[in-house]
């Protein structure tokens, strides 16, 4: 056995290149244990010795054999290793599959005195939960005092072996310990919920989550979407998944999964149908979504409405006015979410003769004065450039809510009626109940940059904003900034500010710095503007175009041409302007390039 594990180091050390060794066994089980009268410098020697050990054996990648070889070779010559660098070992050969060897280890171990030490114990326990999940179970008893990462090792060691109530079973003993559980307790417990399909157990799990503050781990929130999706509480399901702010792939499959339990559903009733198709257009599947709609029994608005936000959620909104126009045709009854949706979508097609018949429509069913409907309203208007029919709706509410306000300001903001805008936003400080917000803010520094307000002024808005209201800056109110200052040729300040705020790594505040450039000519800073934003964002044909500019601005036309070449070169090309026009009501997209 000496021998052919030899060869197999030997033909490791030839498969390697550049020192990149490997073993694939290890050689000797003759461990020694070291005497404990040494001096301290050799006791030194020892503990730097397995420090740079741990560290090896600690790394992940294809020098893990190597590590754990040396390990041994260091076990073997009789210095005696610290817990560490045996947690470290028993990990290592566990992973590598080499069950022998910590089978010796486990023996060495037990000679040597480890044996009470629980992060050993609970290294050998996941060990065995590879090899033998009755004898982790018995090592996990033999400790006196088992950590929670001992207790989670050998739950999650039940839970992928299929054995879901036993599991349950620990993690039950657990709850019941001086033990706190931790997010891999819950997730472990709440996987085997959904697989027994025990939803009232991990509703209770989902309890203890919220109370121990850990329902914002998004490991945590995957597999409760993936619990109350086997179980069936595919509301619940979606609900988690709602409230999460971050989501990954994991949340999103999980989710659909979800959906797709509820399809196959027995006798799934209006609401189930609902929340499957609200989720399916939620997603994307949005032509399923309308052909269970279609084999529904009763579709009612809600059905509807899922359909139509998702089409409008997508920029289908020509989509989404076929569908109103086929839940009109049906008489299916139209609440004011159906109106706010579809006029968001008109609102982006910039269709004012569809937007003034949906407008009757509402009038029709009792719902223009709705906030939800009036505001929805207002935005539309605005953006399809009736700024007047906007404001007579604004003013006709009886109830207006910051959304209200913003959308009336921002219509001013759009349309170029900065007096307005101020004007409006004054009035609004004045209100009892409603305070402003950063969008409200955004509308604001940008009506300052239209109207030639002093930069002194647009800055106690921006302070304002900060120390009277408590709003962050974004990054829109950062460009807000940069182009007022641009106006007032203080690019310098701006690049500061840029800086100050906490964007320098962000390519857009460039941009916008480069675009102050322009207009108040500084090639200095332009040039500074420029380089970041190729270094953040890449070959751009904005920078370019906007260097060209400013050289042609100074004169400086072998420059000019440079940068043009430098286009060429590069293959960069300008893109293509475009405009939307309302012809007979049919918006068409007009292209153009300037050259």
């Amino acid at each position: 056995m000496q021998r052919s594990l030899s060869r197999r180091f030997q033909k490791c050390l030839q498969k390697q290149k550049q020192s990149q060794l490997l073993v694939s066994k290890f050689i000797t089980t003759n461990f020694t244990i070291q005497e404990n009268h040494v001096n301290a410098t050799r006791t030194r020697e020892n503990h730097d010795s397995w420090t740079n050990r741990i560290l090896a054996l600690a790394q992940t990648g294809s020098n893990n054999e190597l590590a754990l070889y040396e390990a041994s070779q260091e076990l073997n010559s009789g210095t005696k290793p610290n817990a560490c660098a045996l947690v470290h070992l028993v990990r290592t050969s566990t992973n590598l599959g080499y069950y022998s060897y910590a089978h010796q280890l486990h023996s060495y171990i037990l000679r040597s005195g480890f044996v009470s030490n629980v992060f050993i114990s609970s290294a050998f326990v996941r060990f065995y939960i590879r090899d033998s999940l009755s004898d982790a179970h018995k090592l996990f008893d033999e400790i006196p005092q088992p950590s929670v990462v001992s207790w989670n090792t050998l739950i999650s060691g039940y839970v992928h072996s299929g054995r879901f109530s036993k599991a349950l079973d620990l993690f039950l003993q657990l709850d019941r310990s001086e033990f706190f559980a931790d997010s891999f307790t819950f997730t472990a417990a709440l996987a085997a919920c959904g697989q027994l399909g025990l939803l009232q157990l991990g509703k209770s799990i989902h309890n203890k989550i919220v109370k121990f503050g850990v329902q914002c781990s998004i490991f945590v929130a995957n597999c409760l979407i993936d619990m109350y999706g086997k179980c069936g509480d595919v509301e619940d399901a979606i609900l988690v998944f709602n409230k999460m702010k971050d989501k990954d792939t994991i949340s999103w499959n999980s989710v659909i999964a979800a959906i797709w339990l509820l399809h196959h559903m027995p006798n799934p009733d209006t609401i189930s149908y609902n929340e499957l198709i609200n989720g399916l257009a939620h997603f994307g599947d949005i032509e399923d979504a309308i052909q269970i709609m279609s084999n529904m029994p009763s579709p009612n608005s809600s059905s509807w409405n899922s359909i139509i936000t998702g089409y409008v959620n997508r920029d289908r909104a020509r989509e989404a006015l076929n569908i109103f126009c086929r839940m009109h045709s049906k008489d299916v009854e139209m609440d004011q979410f159906t109106f706010s949706s579809i006029l968001s979508g008109i609102a982006g097609l910039s269709a004012l003769t569809w937007g003034m018949l949906i407008h009757c429509c509402t009038i029709k069913c009792g719902l223009d004065t709705s906030i939800v409907v009036g505001s929805a309203l207002v935005d539309m208007y605005s953006k399809c450039g009736s700024v007047e029919n906007a404001e007579l709706v604004f003013q006709s509410l009886p109830i207006k809510n910051l959304v209200t306000w913003n959308a009336m300001i921002s219509g001013f903001a759009l349309n170029g009626d900065s007096t307005k805008v101020i004007q409006l936003f004054e009035q609004l400080k004045m209100e009892r109940d409603v305070k402003p917000d950063g969008i409200t803010f955004l509308n604001v520094l940008s009506a300052c940059s239209h109207s030639g307000v002093a930069l002194e002024i647009a800055t106690q808005y921006f302070e304002s904003m900060i120390e009277d209201y408590g709003i962050e800056p974004t990054v829109e109110h950062c460009c807000s900034m940069i182009w007022l200052m641009g106006q007032s040729g203080e690019v310098w300040r701006a690049e500061r500010m840029i800086f100050e705020l906490g964007f320098g790594s962000c390519g857009l505040v460039w941009r916008a710095l480069l675009g102050a450039c322009g207009a108040c000519g500084n090639l200095k800073v332009a040039r500074t503007a420029a380089s970041k934003v190729i270094k953040l964002e890449g070959d751009d044909d904005y920078v370019y175009v906007m260097l060209s500019n400013i050289y042609a601005f100074y004169g400086k036309w072998g420059h000019v041409r440079e940068v043009r070449e430098s286009m060429r070169k590069k293959q960069v090309r300008k893109e293509a302007g475009c405009s939307w026009i309302e012809v007979d009501n049919v918006n068409s997209n007009l292209s153009f390039l300037r050259l």
